[in-house]
């Protein structure tokens, strides 16, 4: 019997485990039960975005300090390749920097983001590169706004928003916000506010997909730098060359944190899903829980899912599947 070849290309378990350490488990099951694994630790714009590029790409990552979410300077990171820049919002911005006892969704800020998007402009950068998930915000990106006023804008840089969702700007409050630790109440508050600002945007981010990711950031940075709102995992995944990665590939083992509604809504292992199934290549998810019926899950294009959610499990995950 010839040596099966796998591609191991999760997500980052958010808030729980990197992609990288997602990868490293899986693969230490698949290798040990006999199987020829590359490893390719993805990301859509969420956690790990940055790290996924830098693998790509090279380049130089530099921290900063920055406003967190709460306003407590946190550790940024940034990286920098030539005239290009790439930032995860999650790194000043993120919901795993607050604890769950401390979440306050009304105060939640992106001004670290946008402090982070001015360094980037500040160390000569011409085109940014904000990768969006994973925010403890829905300020509508009003602190990112301010941070970058602050700062005296973008200086003629181009930005490019990394999304994992296509969730529209007056939706966001109510698709993300009790993620977010918000309640009924909020996020009524919340949507009431992101309408406000909505209205008082140069261009009104309603109704157009994609910009209610971060809260709402994507949908300000459209309005007001006139920011290019792409999918995210579609981006990562022609950086790392994917689709050539491919190629003698008998099964893609992917995955991420939760599986559910929302995967289809261009997360990372939906689009991983429709490009292997181009290829003829069957797909594996592997995940720390499983919130989708049977009848998404092959709507999905997955062949399985499996749930383990810690390294051991995810070690035996991977032999399970040789």
């Amino acid at each position: 019997m010839s040596q099966p070849r796998v591609l191991v290309a999760p997500d980052s378990f958010k808030g729980t485990m990197s992609a990288l350490t997602v990868a490293e488990a899986l693969t230490a099951g698949l290798t040990g039960a006999g199987a020829d694994v590359v490893s390719c630790p993805l990301a859509d714009g969420g956690e790990g975005t940055t790290a996924a590029l830098h693998a790509a790409w090279g380049g130089e990552l530099v921290r900063y300090s920055v406003a967190g979410p709460l306003g407590d300077l946190v550790e940024a990171e940034l990286l920098l390749v030539g005239g290009r820049a790439a930032l995860d919002t999650a790194s000043a911005s993120g919901l795993h920097l607050v604890p769950a006892d401390r979440r306050d969704p009304l105060r939640a800020s992106t001004f670290g983001t946008g402090q982070l998007i001015a360094a980037a402009v500040a160390a000569g950068a011409r085109e940014v590169l904000v990768g969006v998930g994973g925010s403890a915000s829905t300020d509508g990106g009003a602190g990112a706004l301010a941070a970058l006023d602050e700062a005296g804008g973008v200086g003629g840089a181009a930005l490019t928003v990394l999304c994992d969702v296509r969730t529209p700007f007056e939706l966001a409050a109510e698709v993300f916000g009790p993620q977010k630790g918000a309640t009924p109440a909020q996020v009524a508050a919340l949507t009431s506010r992101l309408h406000t600002l909505a209205g008082r945007l140069p261009r009104d981010p309603r109704g157009i997909r994609r910009t209610g990711a971060a809260g709402g950031l994507s949908g300000a940075l459209w309005a007001v730098y006139g920011a290019d709102l792409v999918s995210g995992a579609d981006a990562v995944l022609d950086a790392v060359g994917f689709d050539e990665r491919l190629s003698g590939v008998d099964l893609v083992v992917t995955g991420e944190g939760r599986l559910d509604a929302q995967t289809a809504q261009g997360k990372l292992v939906a689009v991983v899903a429709q490009r292997a199934a181009r290829r003829g290549v069957p797909v594996v998810a592997v995940v720390g829980r499983r919130d989708l019926d049977d009848a998404g899950v092959r709507a999905l294009g997955l062949r399985e899912v499996v749930e383990a959610g810690d390294p051991q499990a995810l070690e035996a995950a991977g032999a399970a599947l040789v």
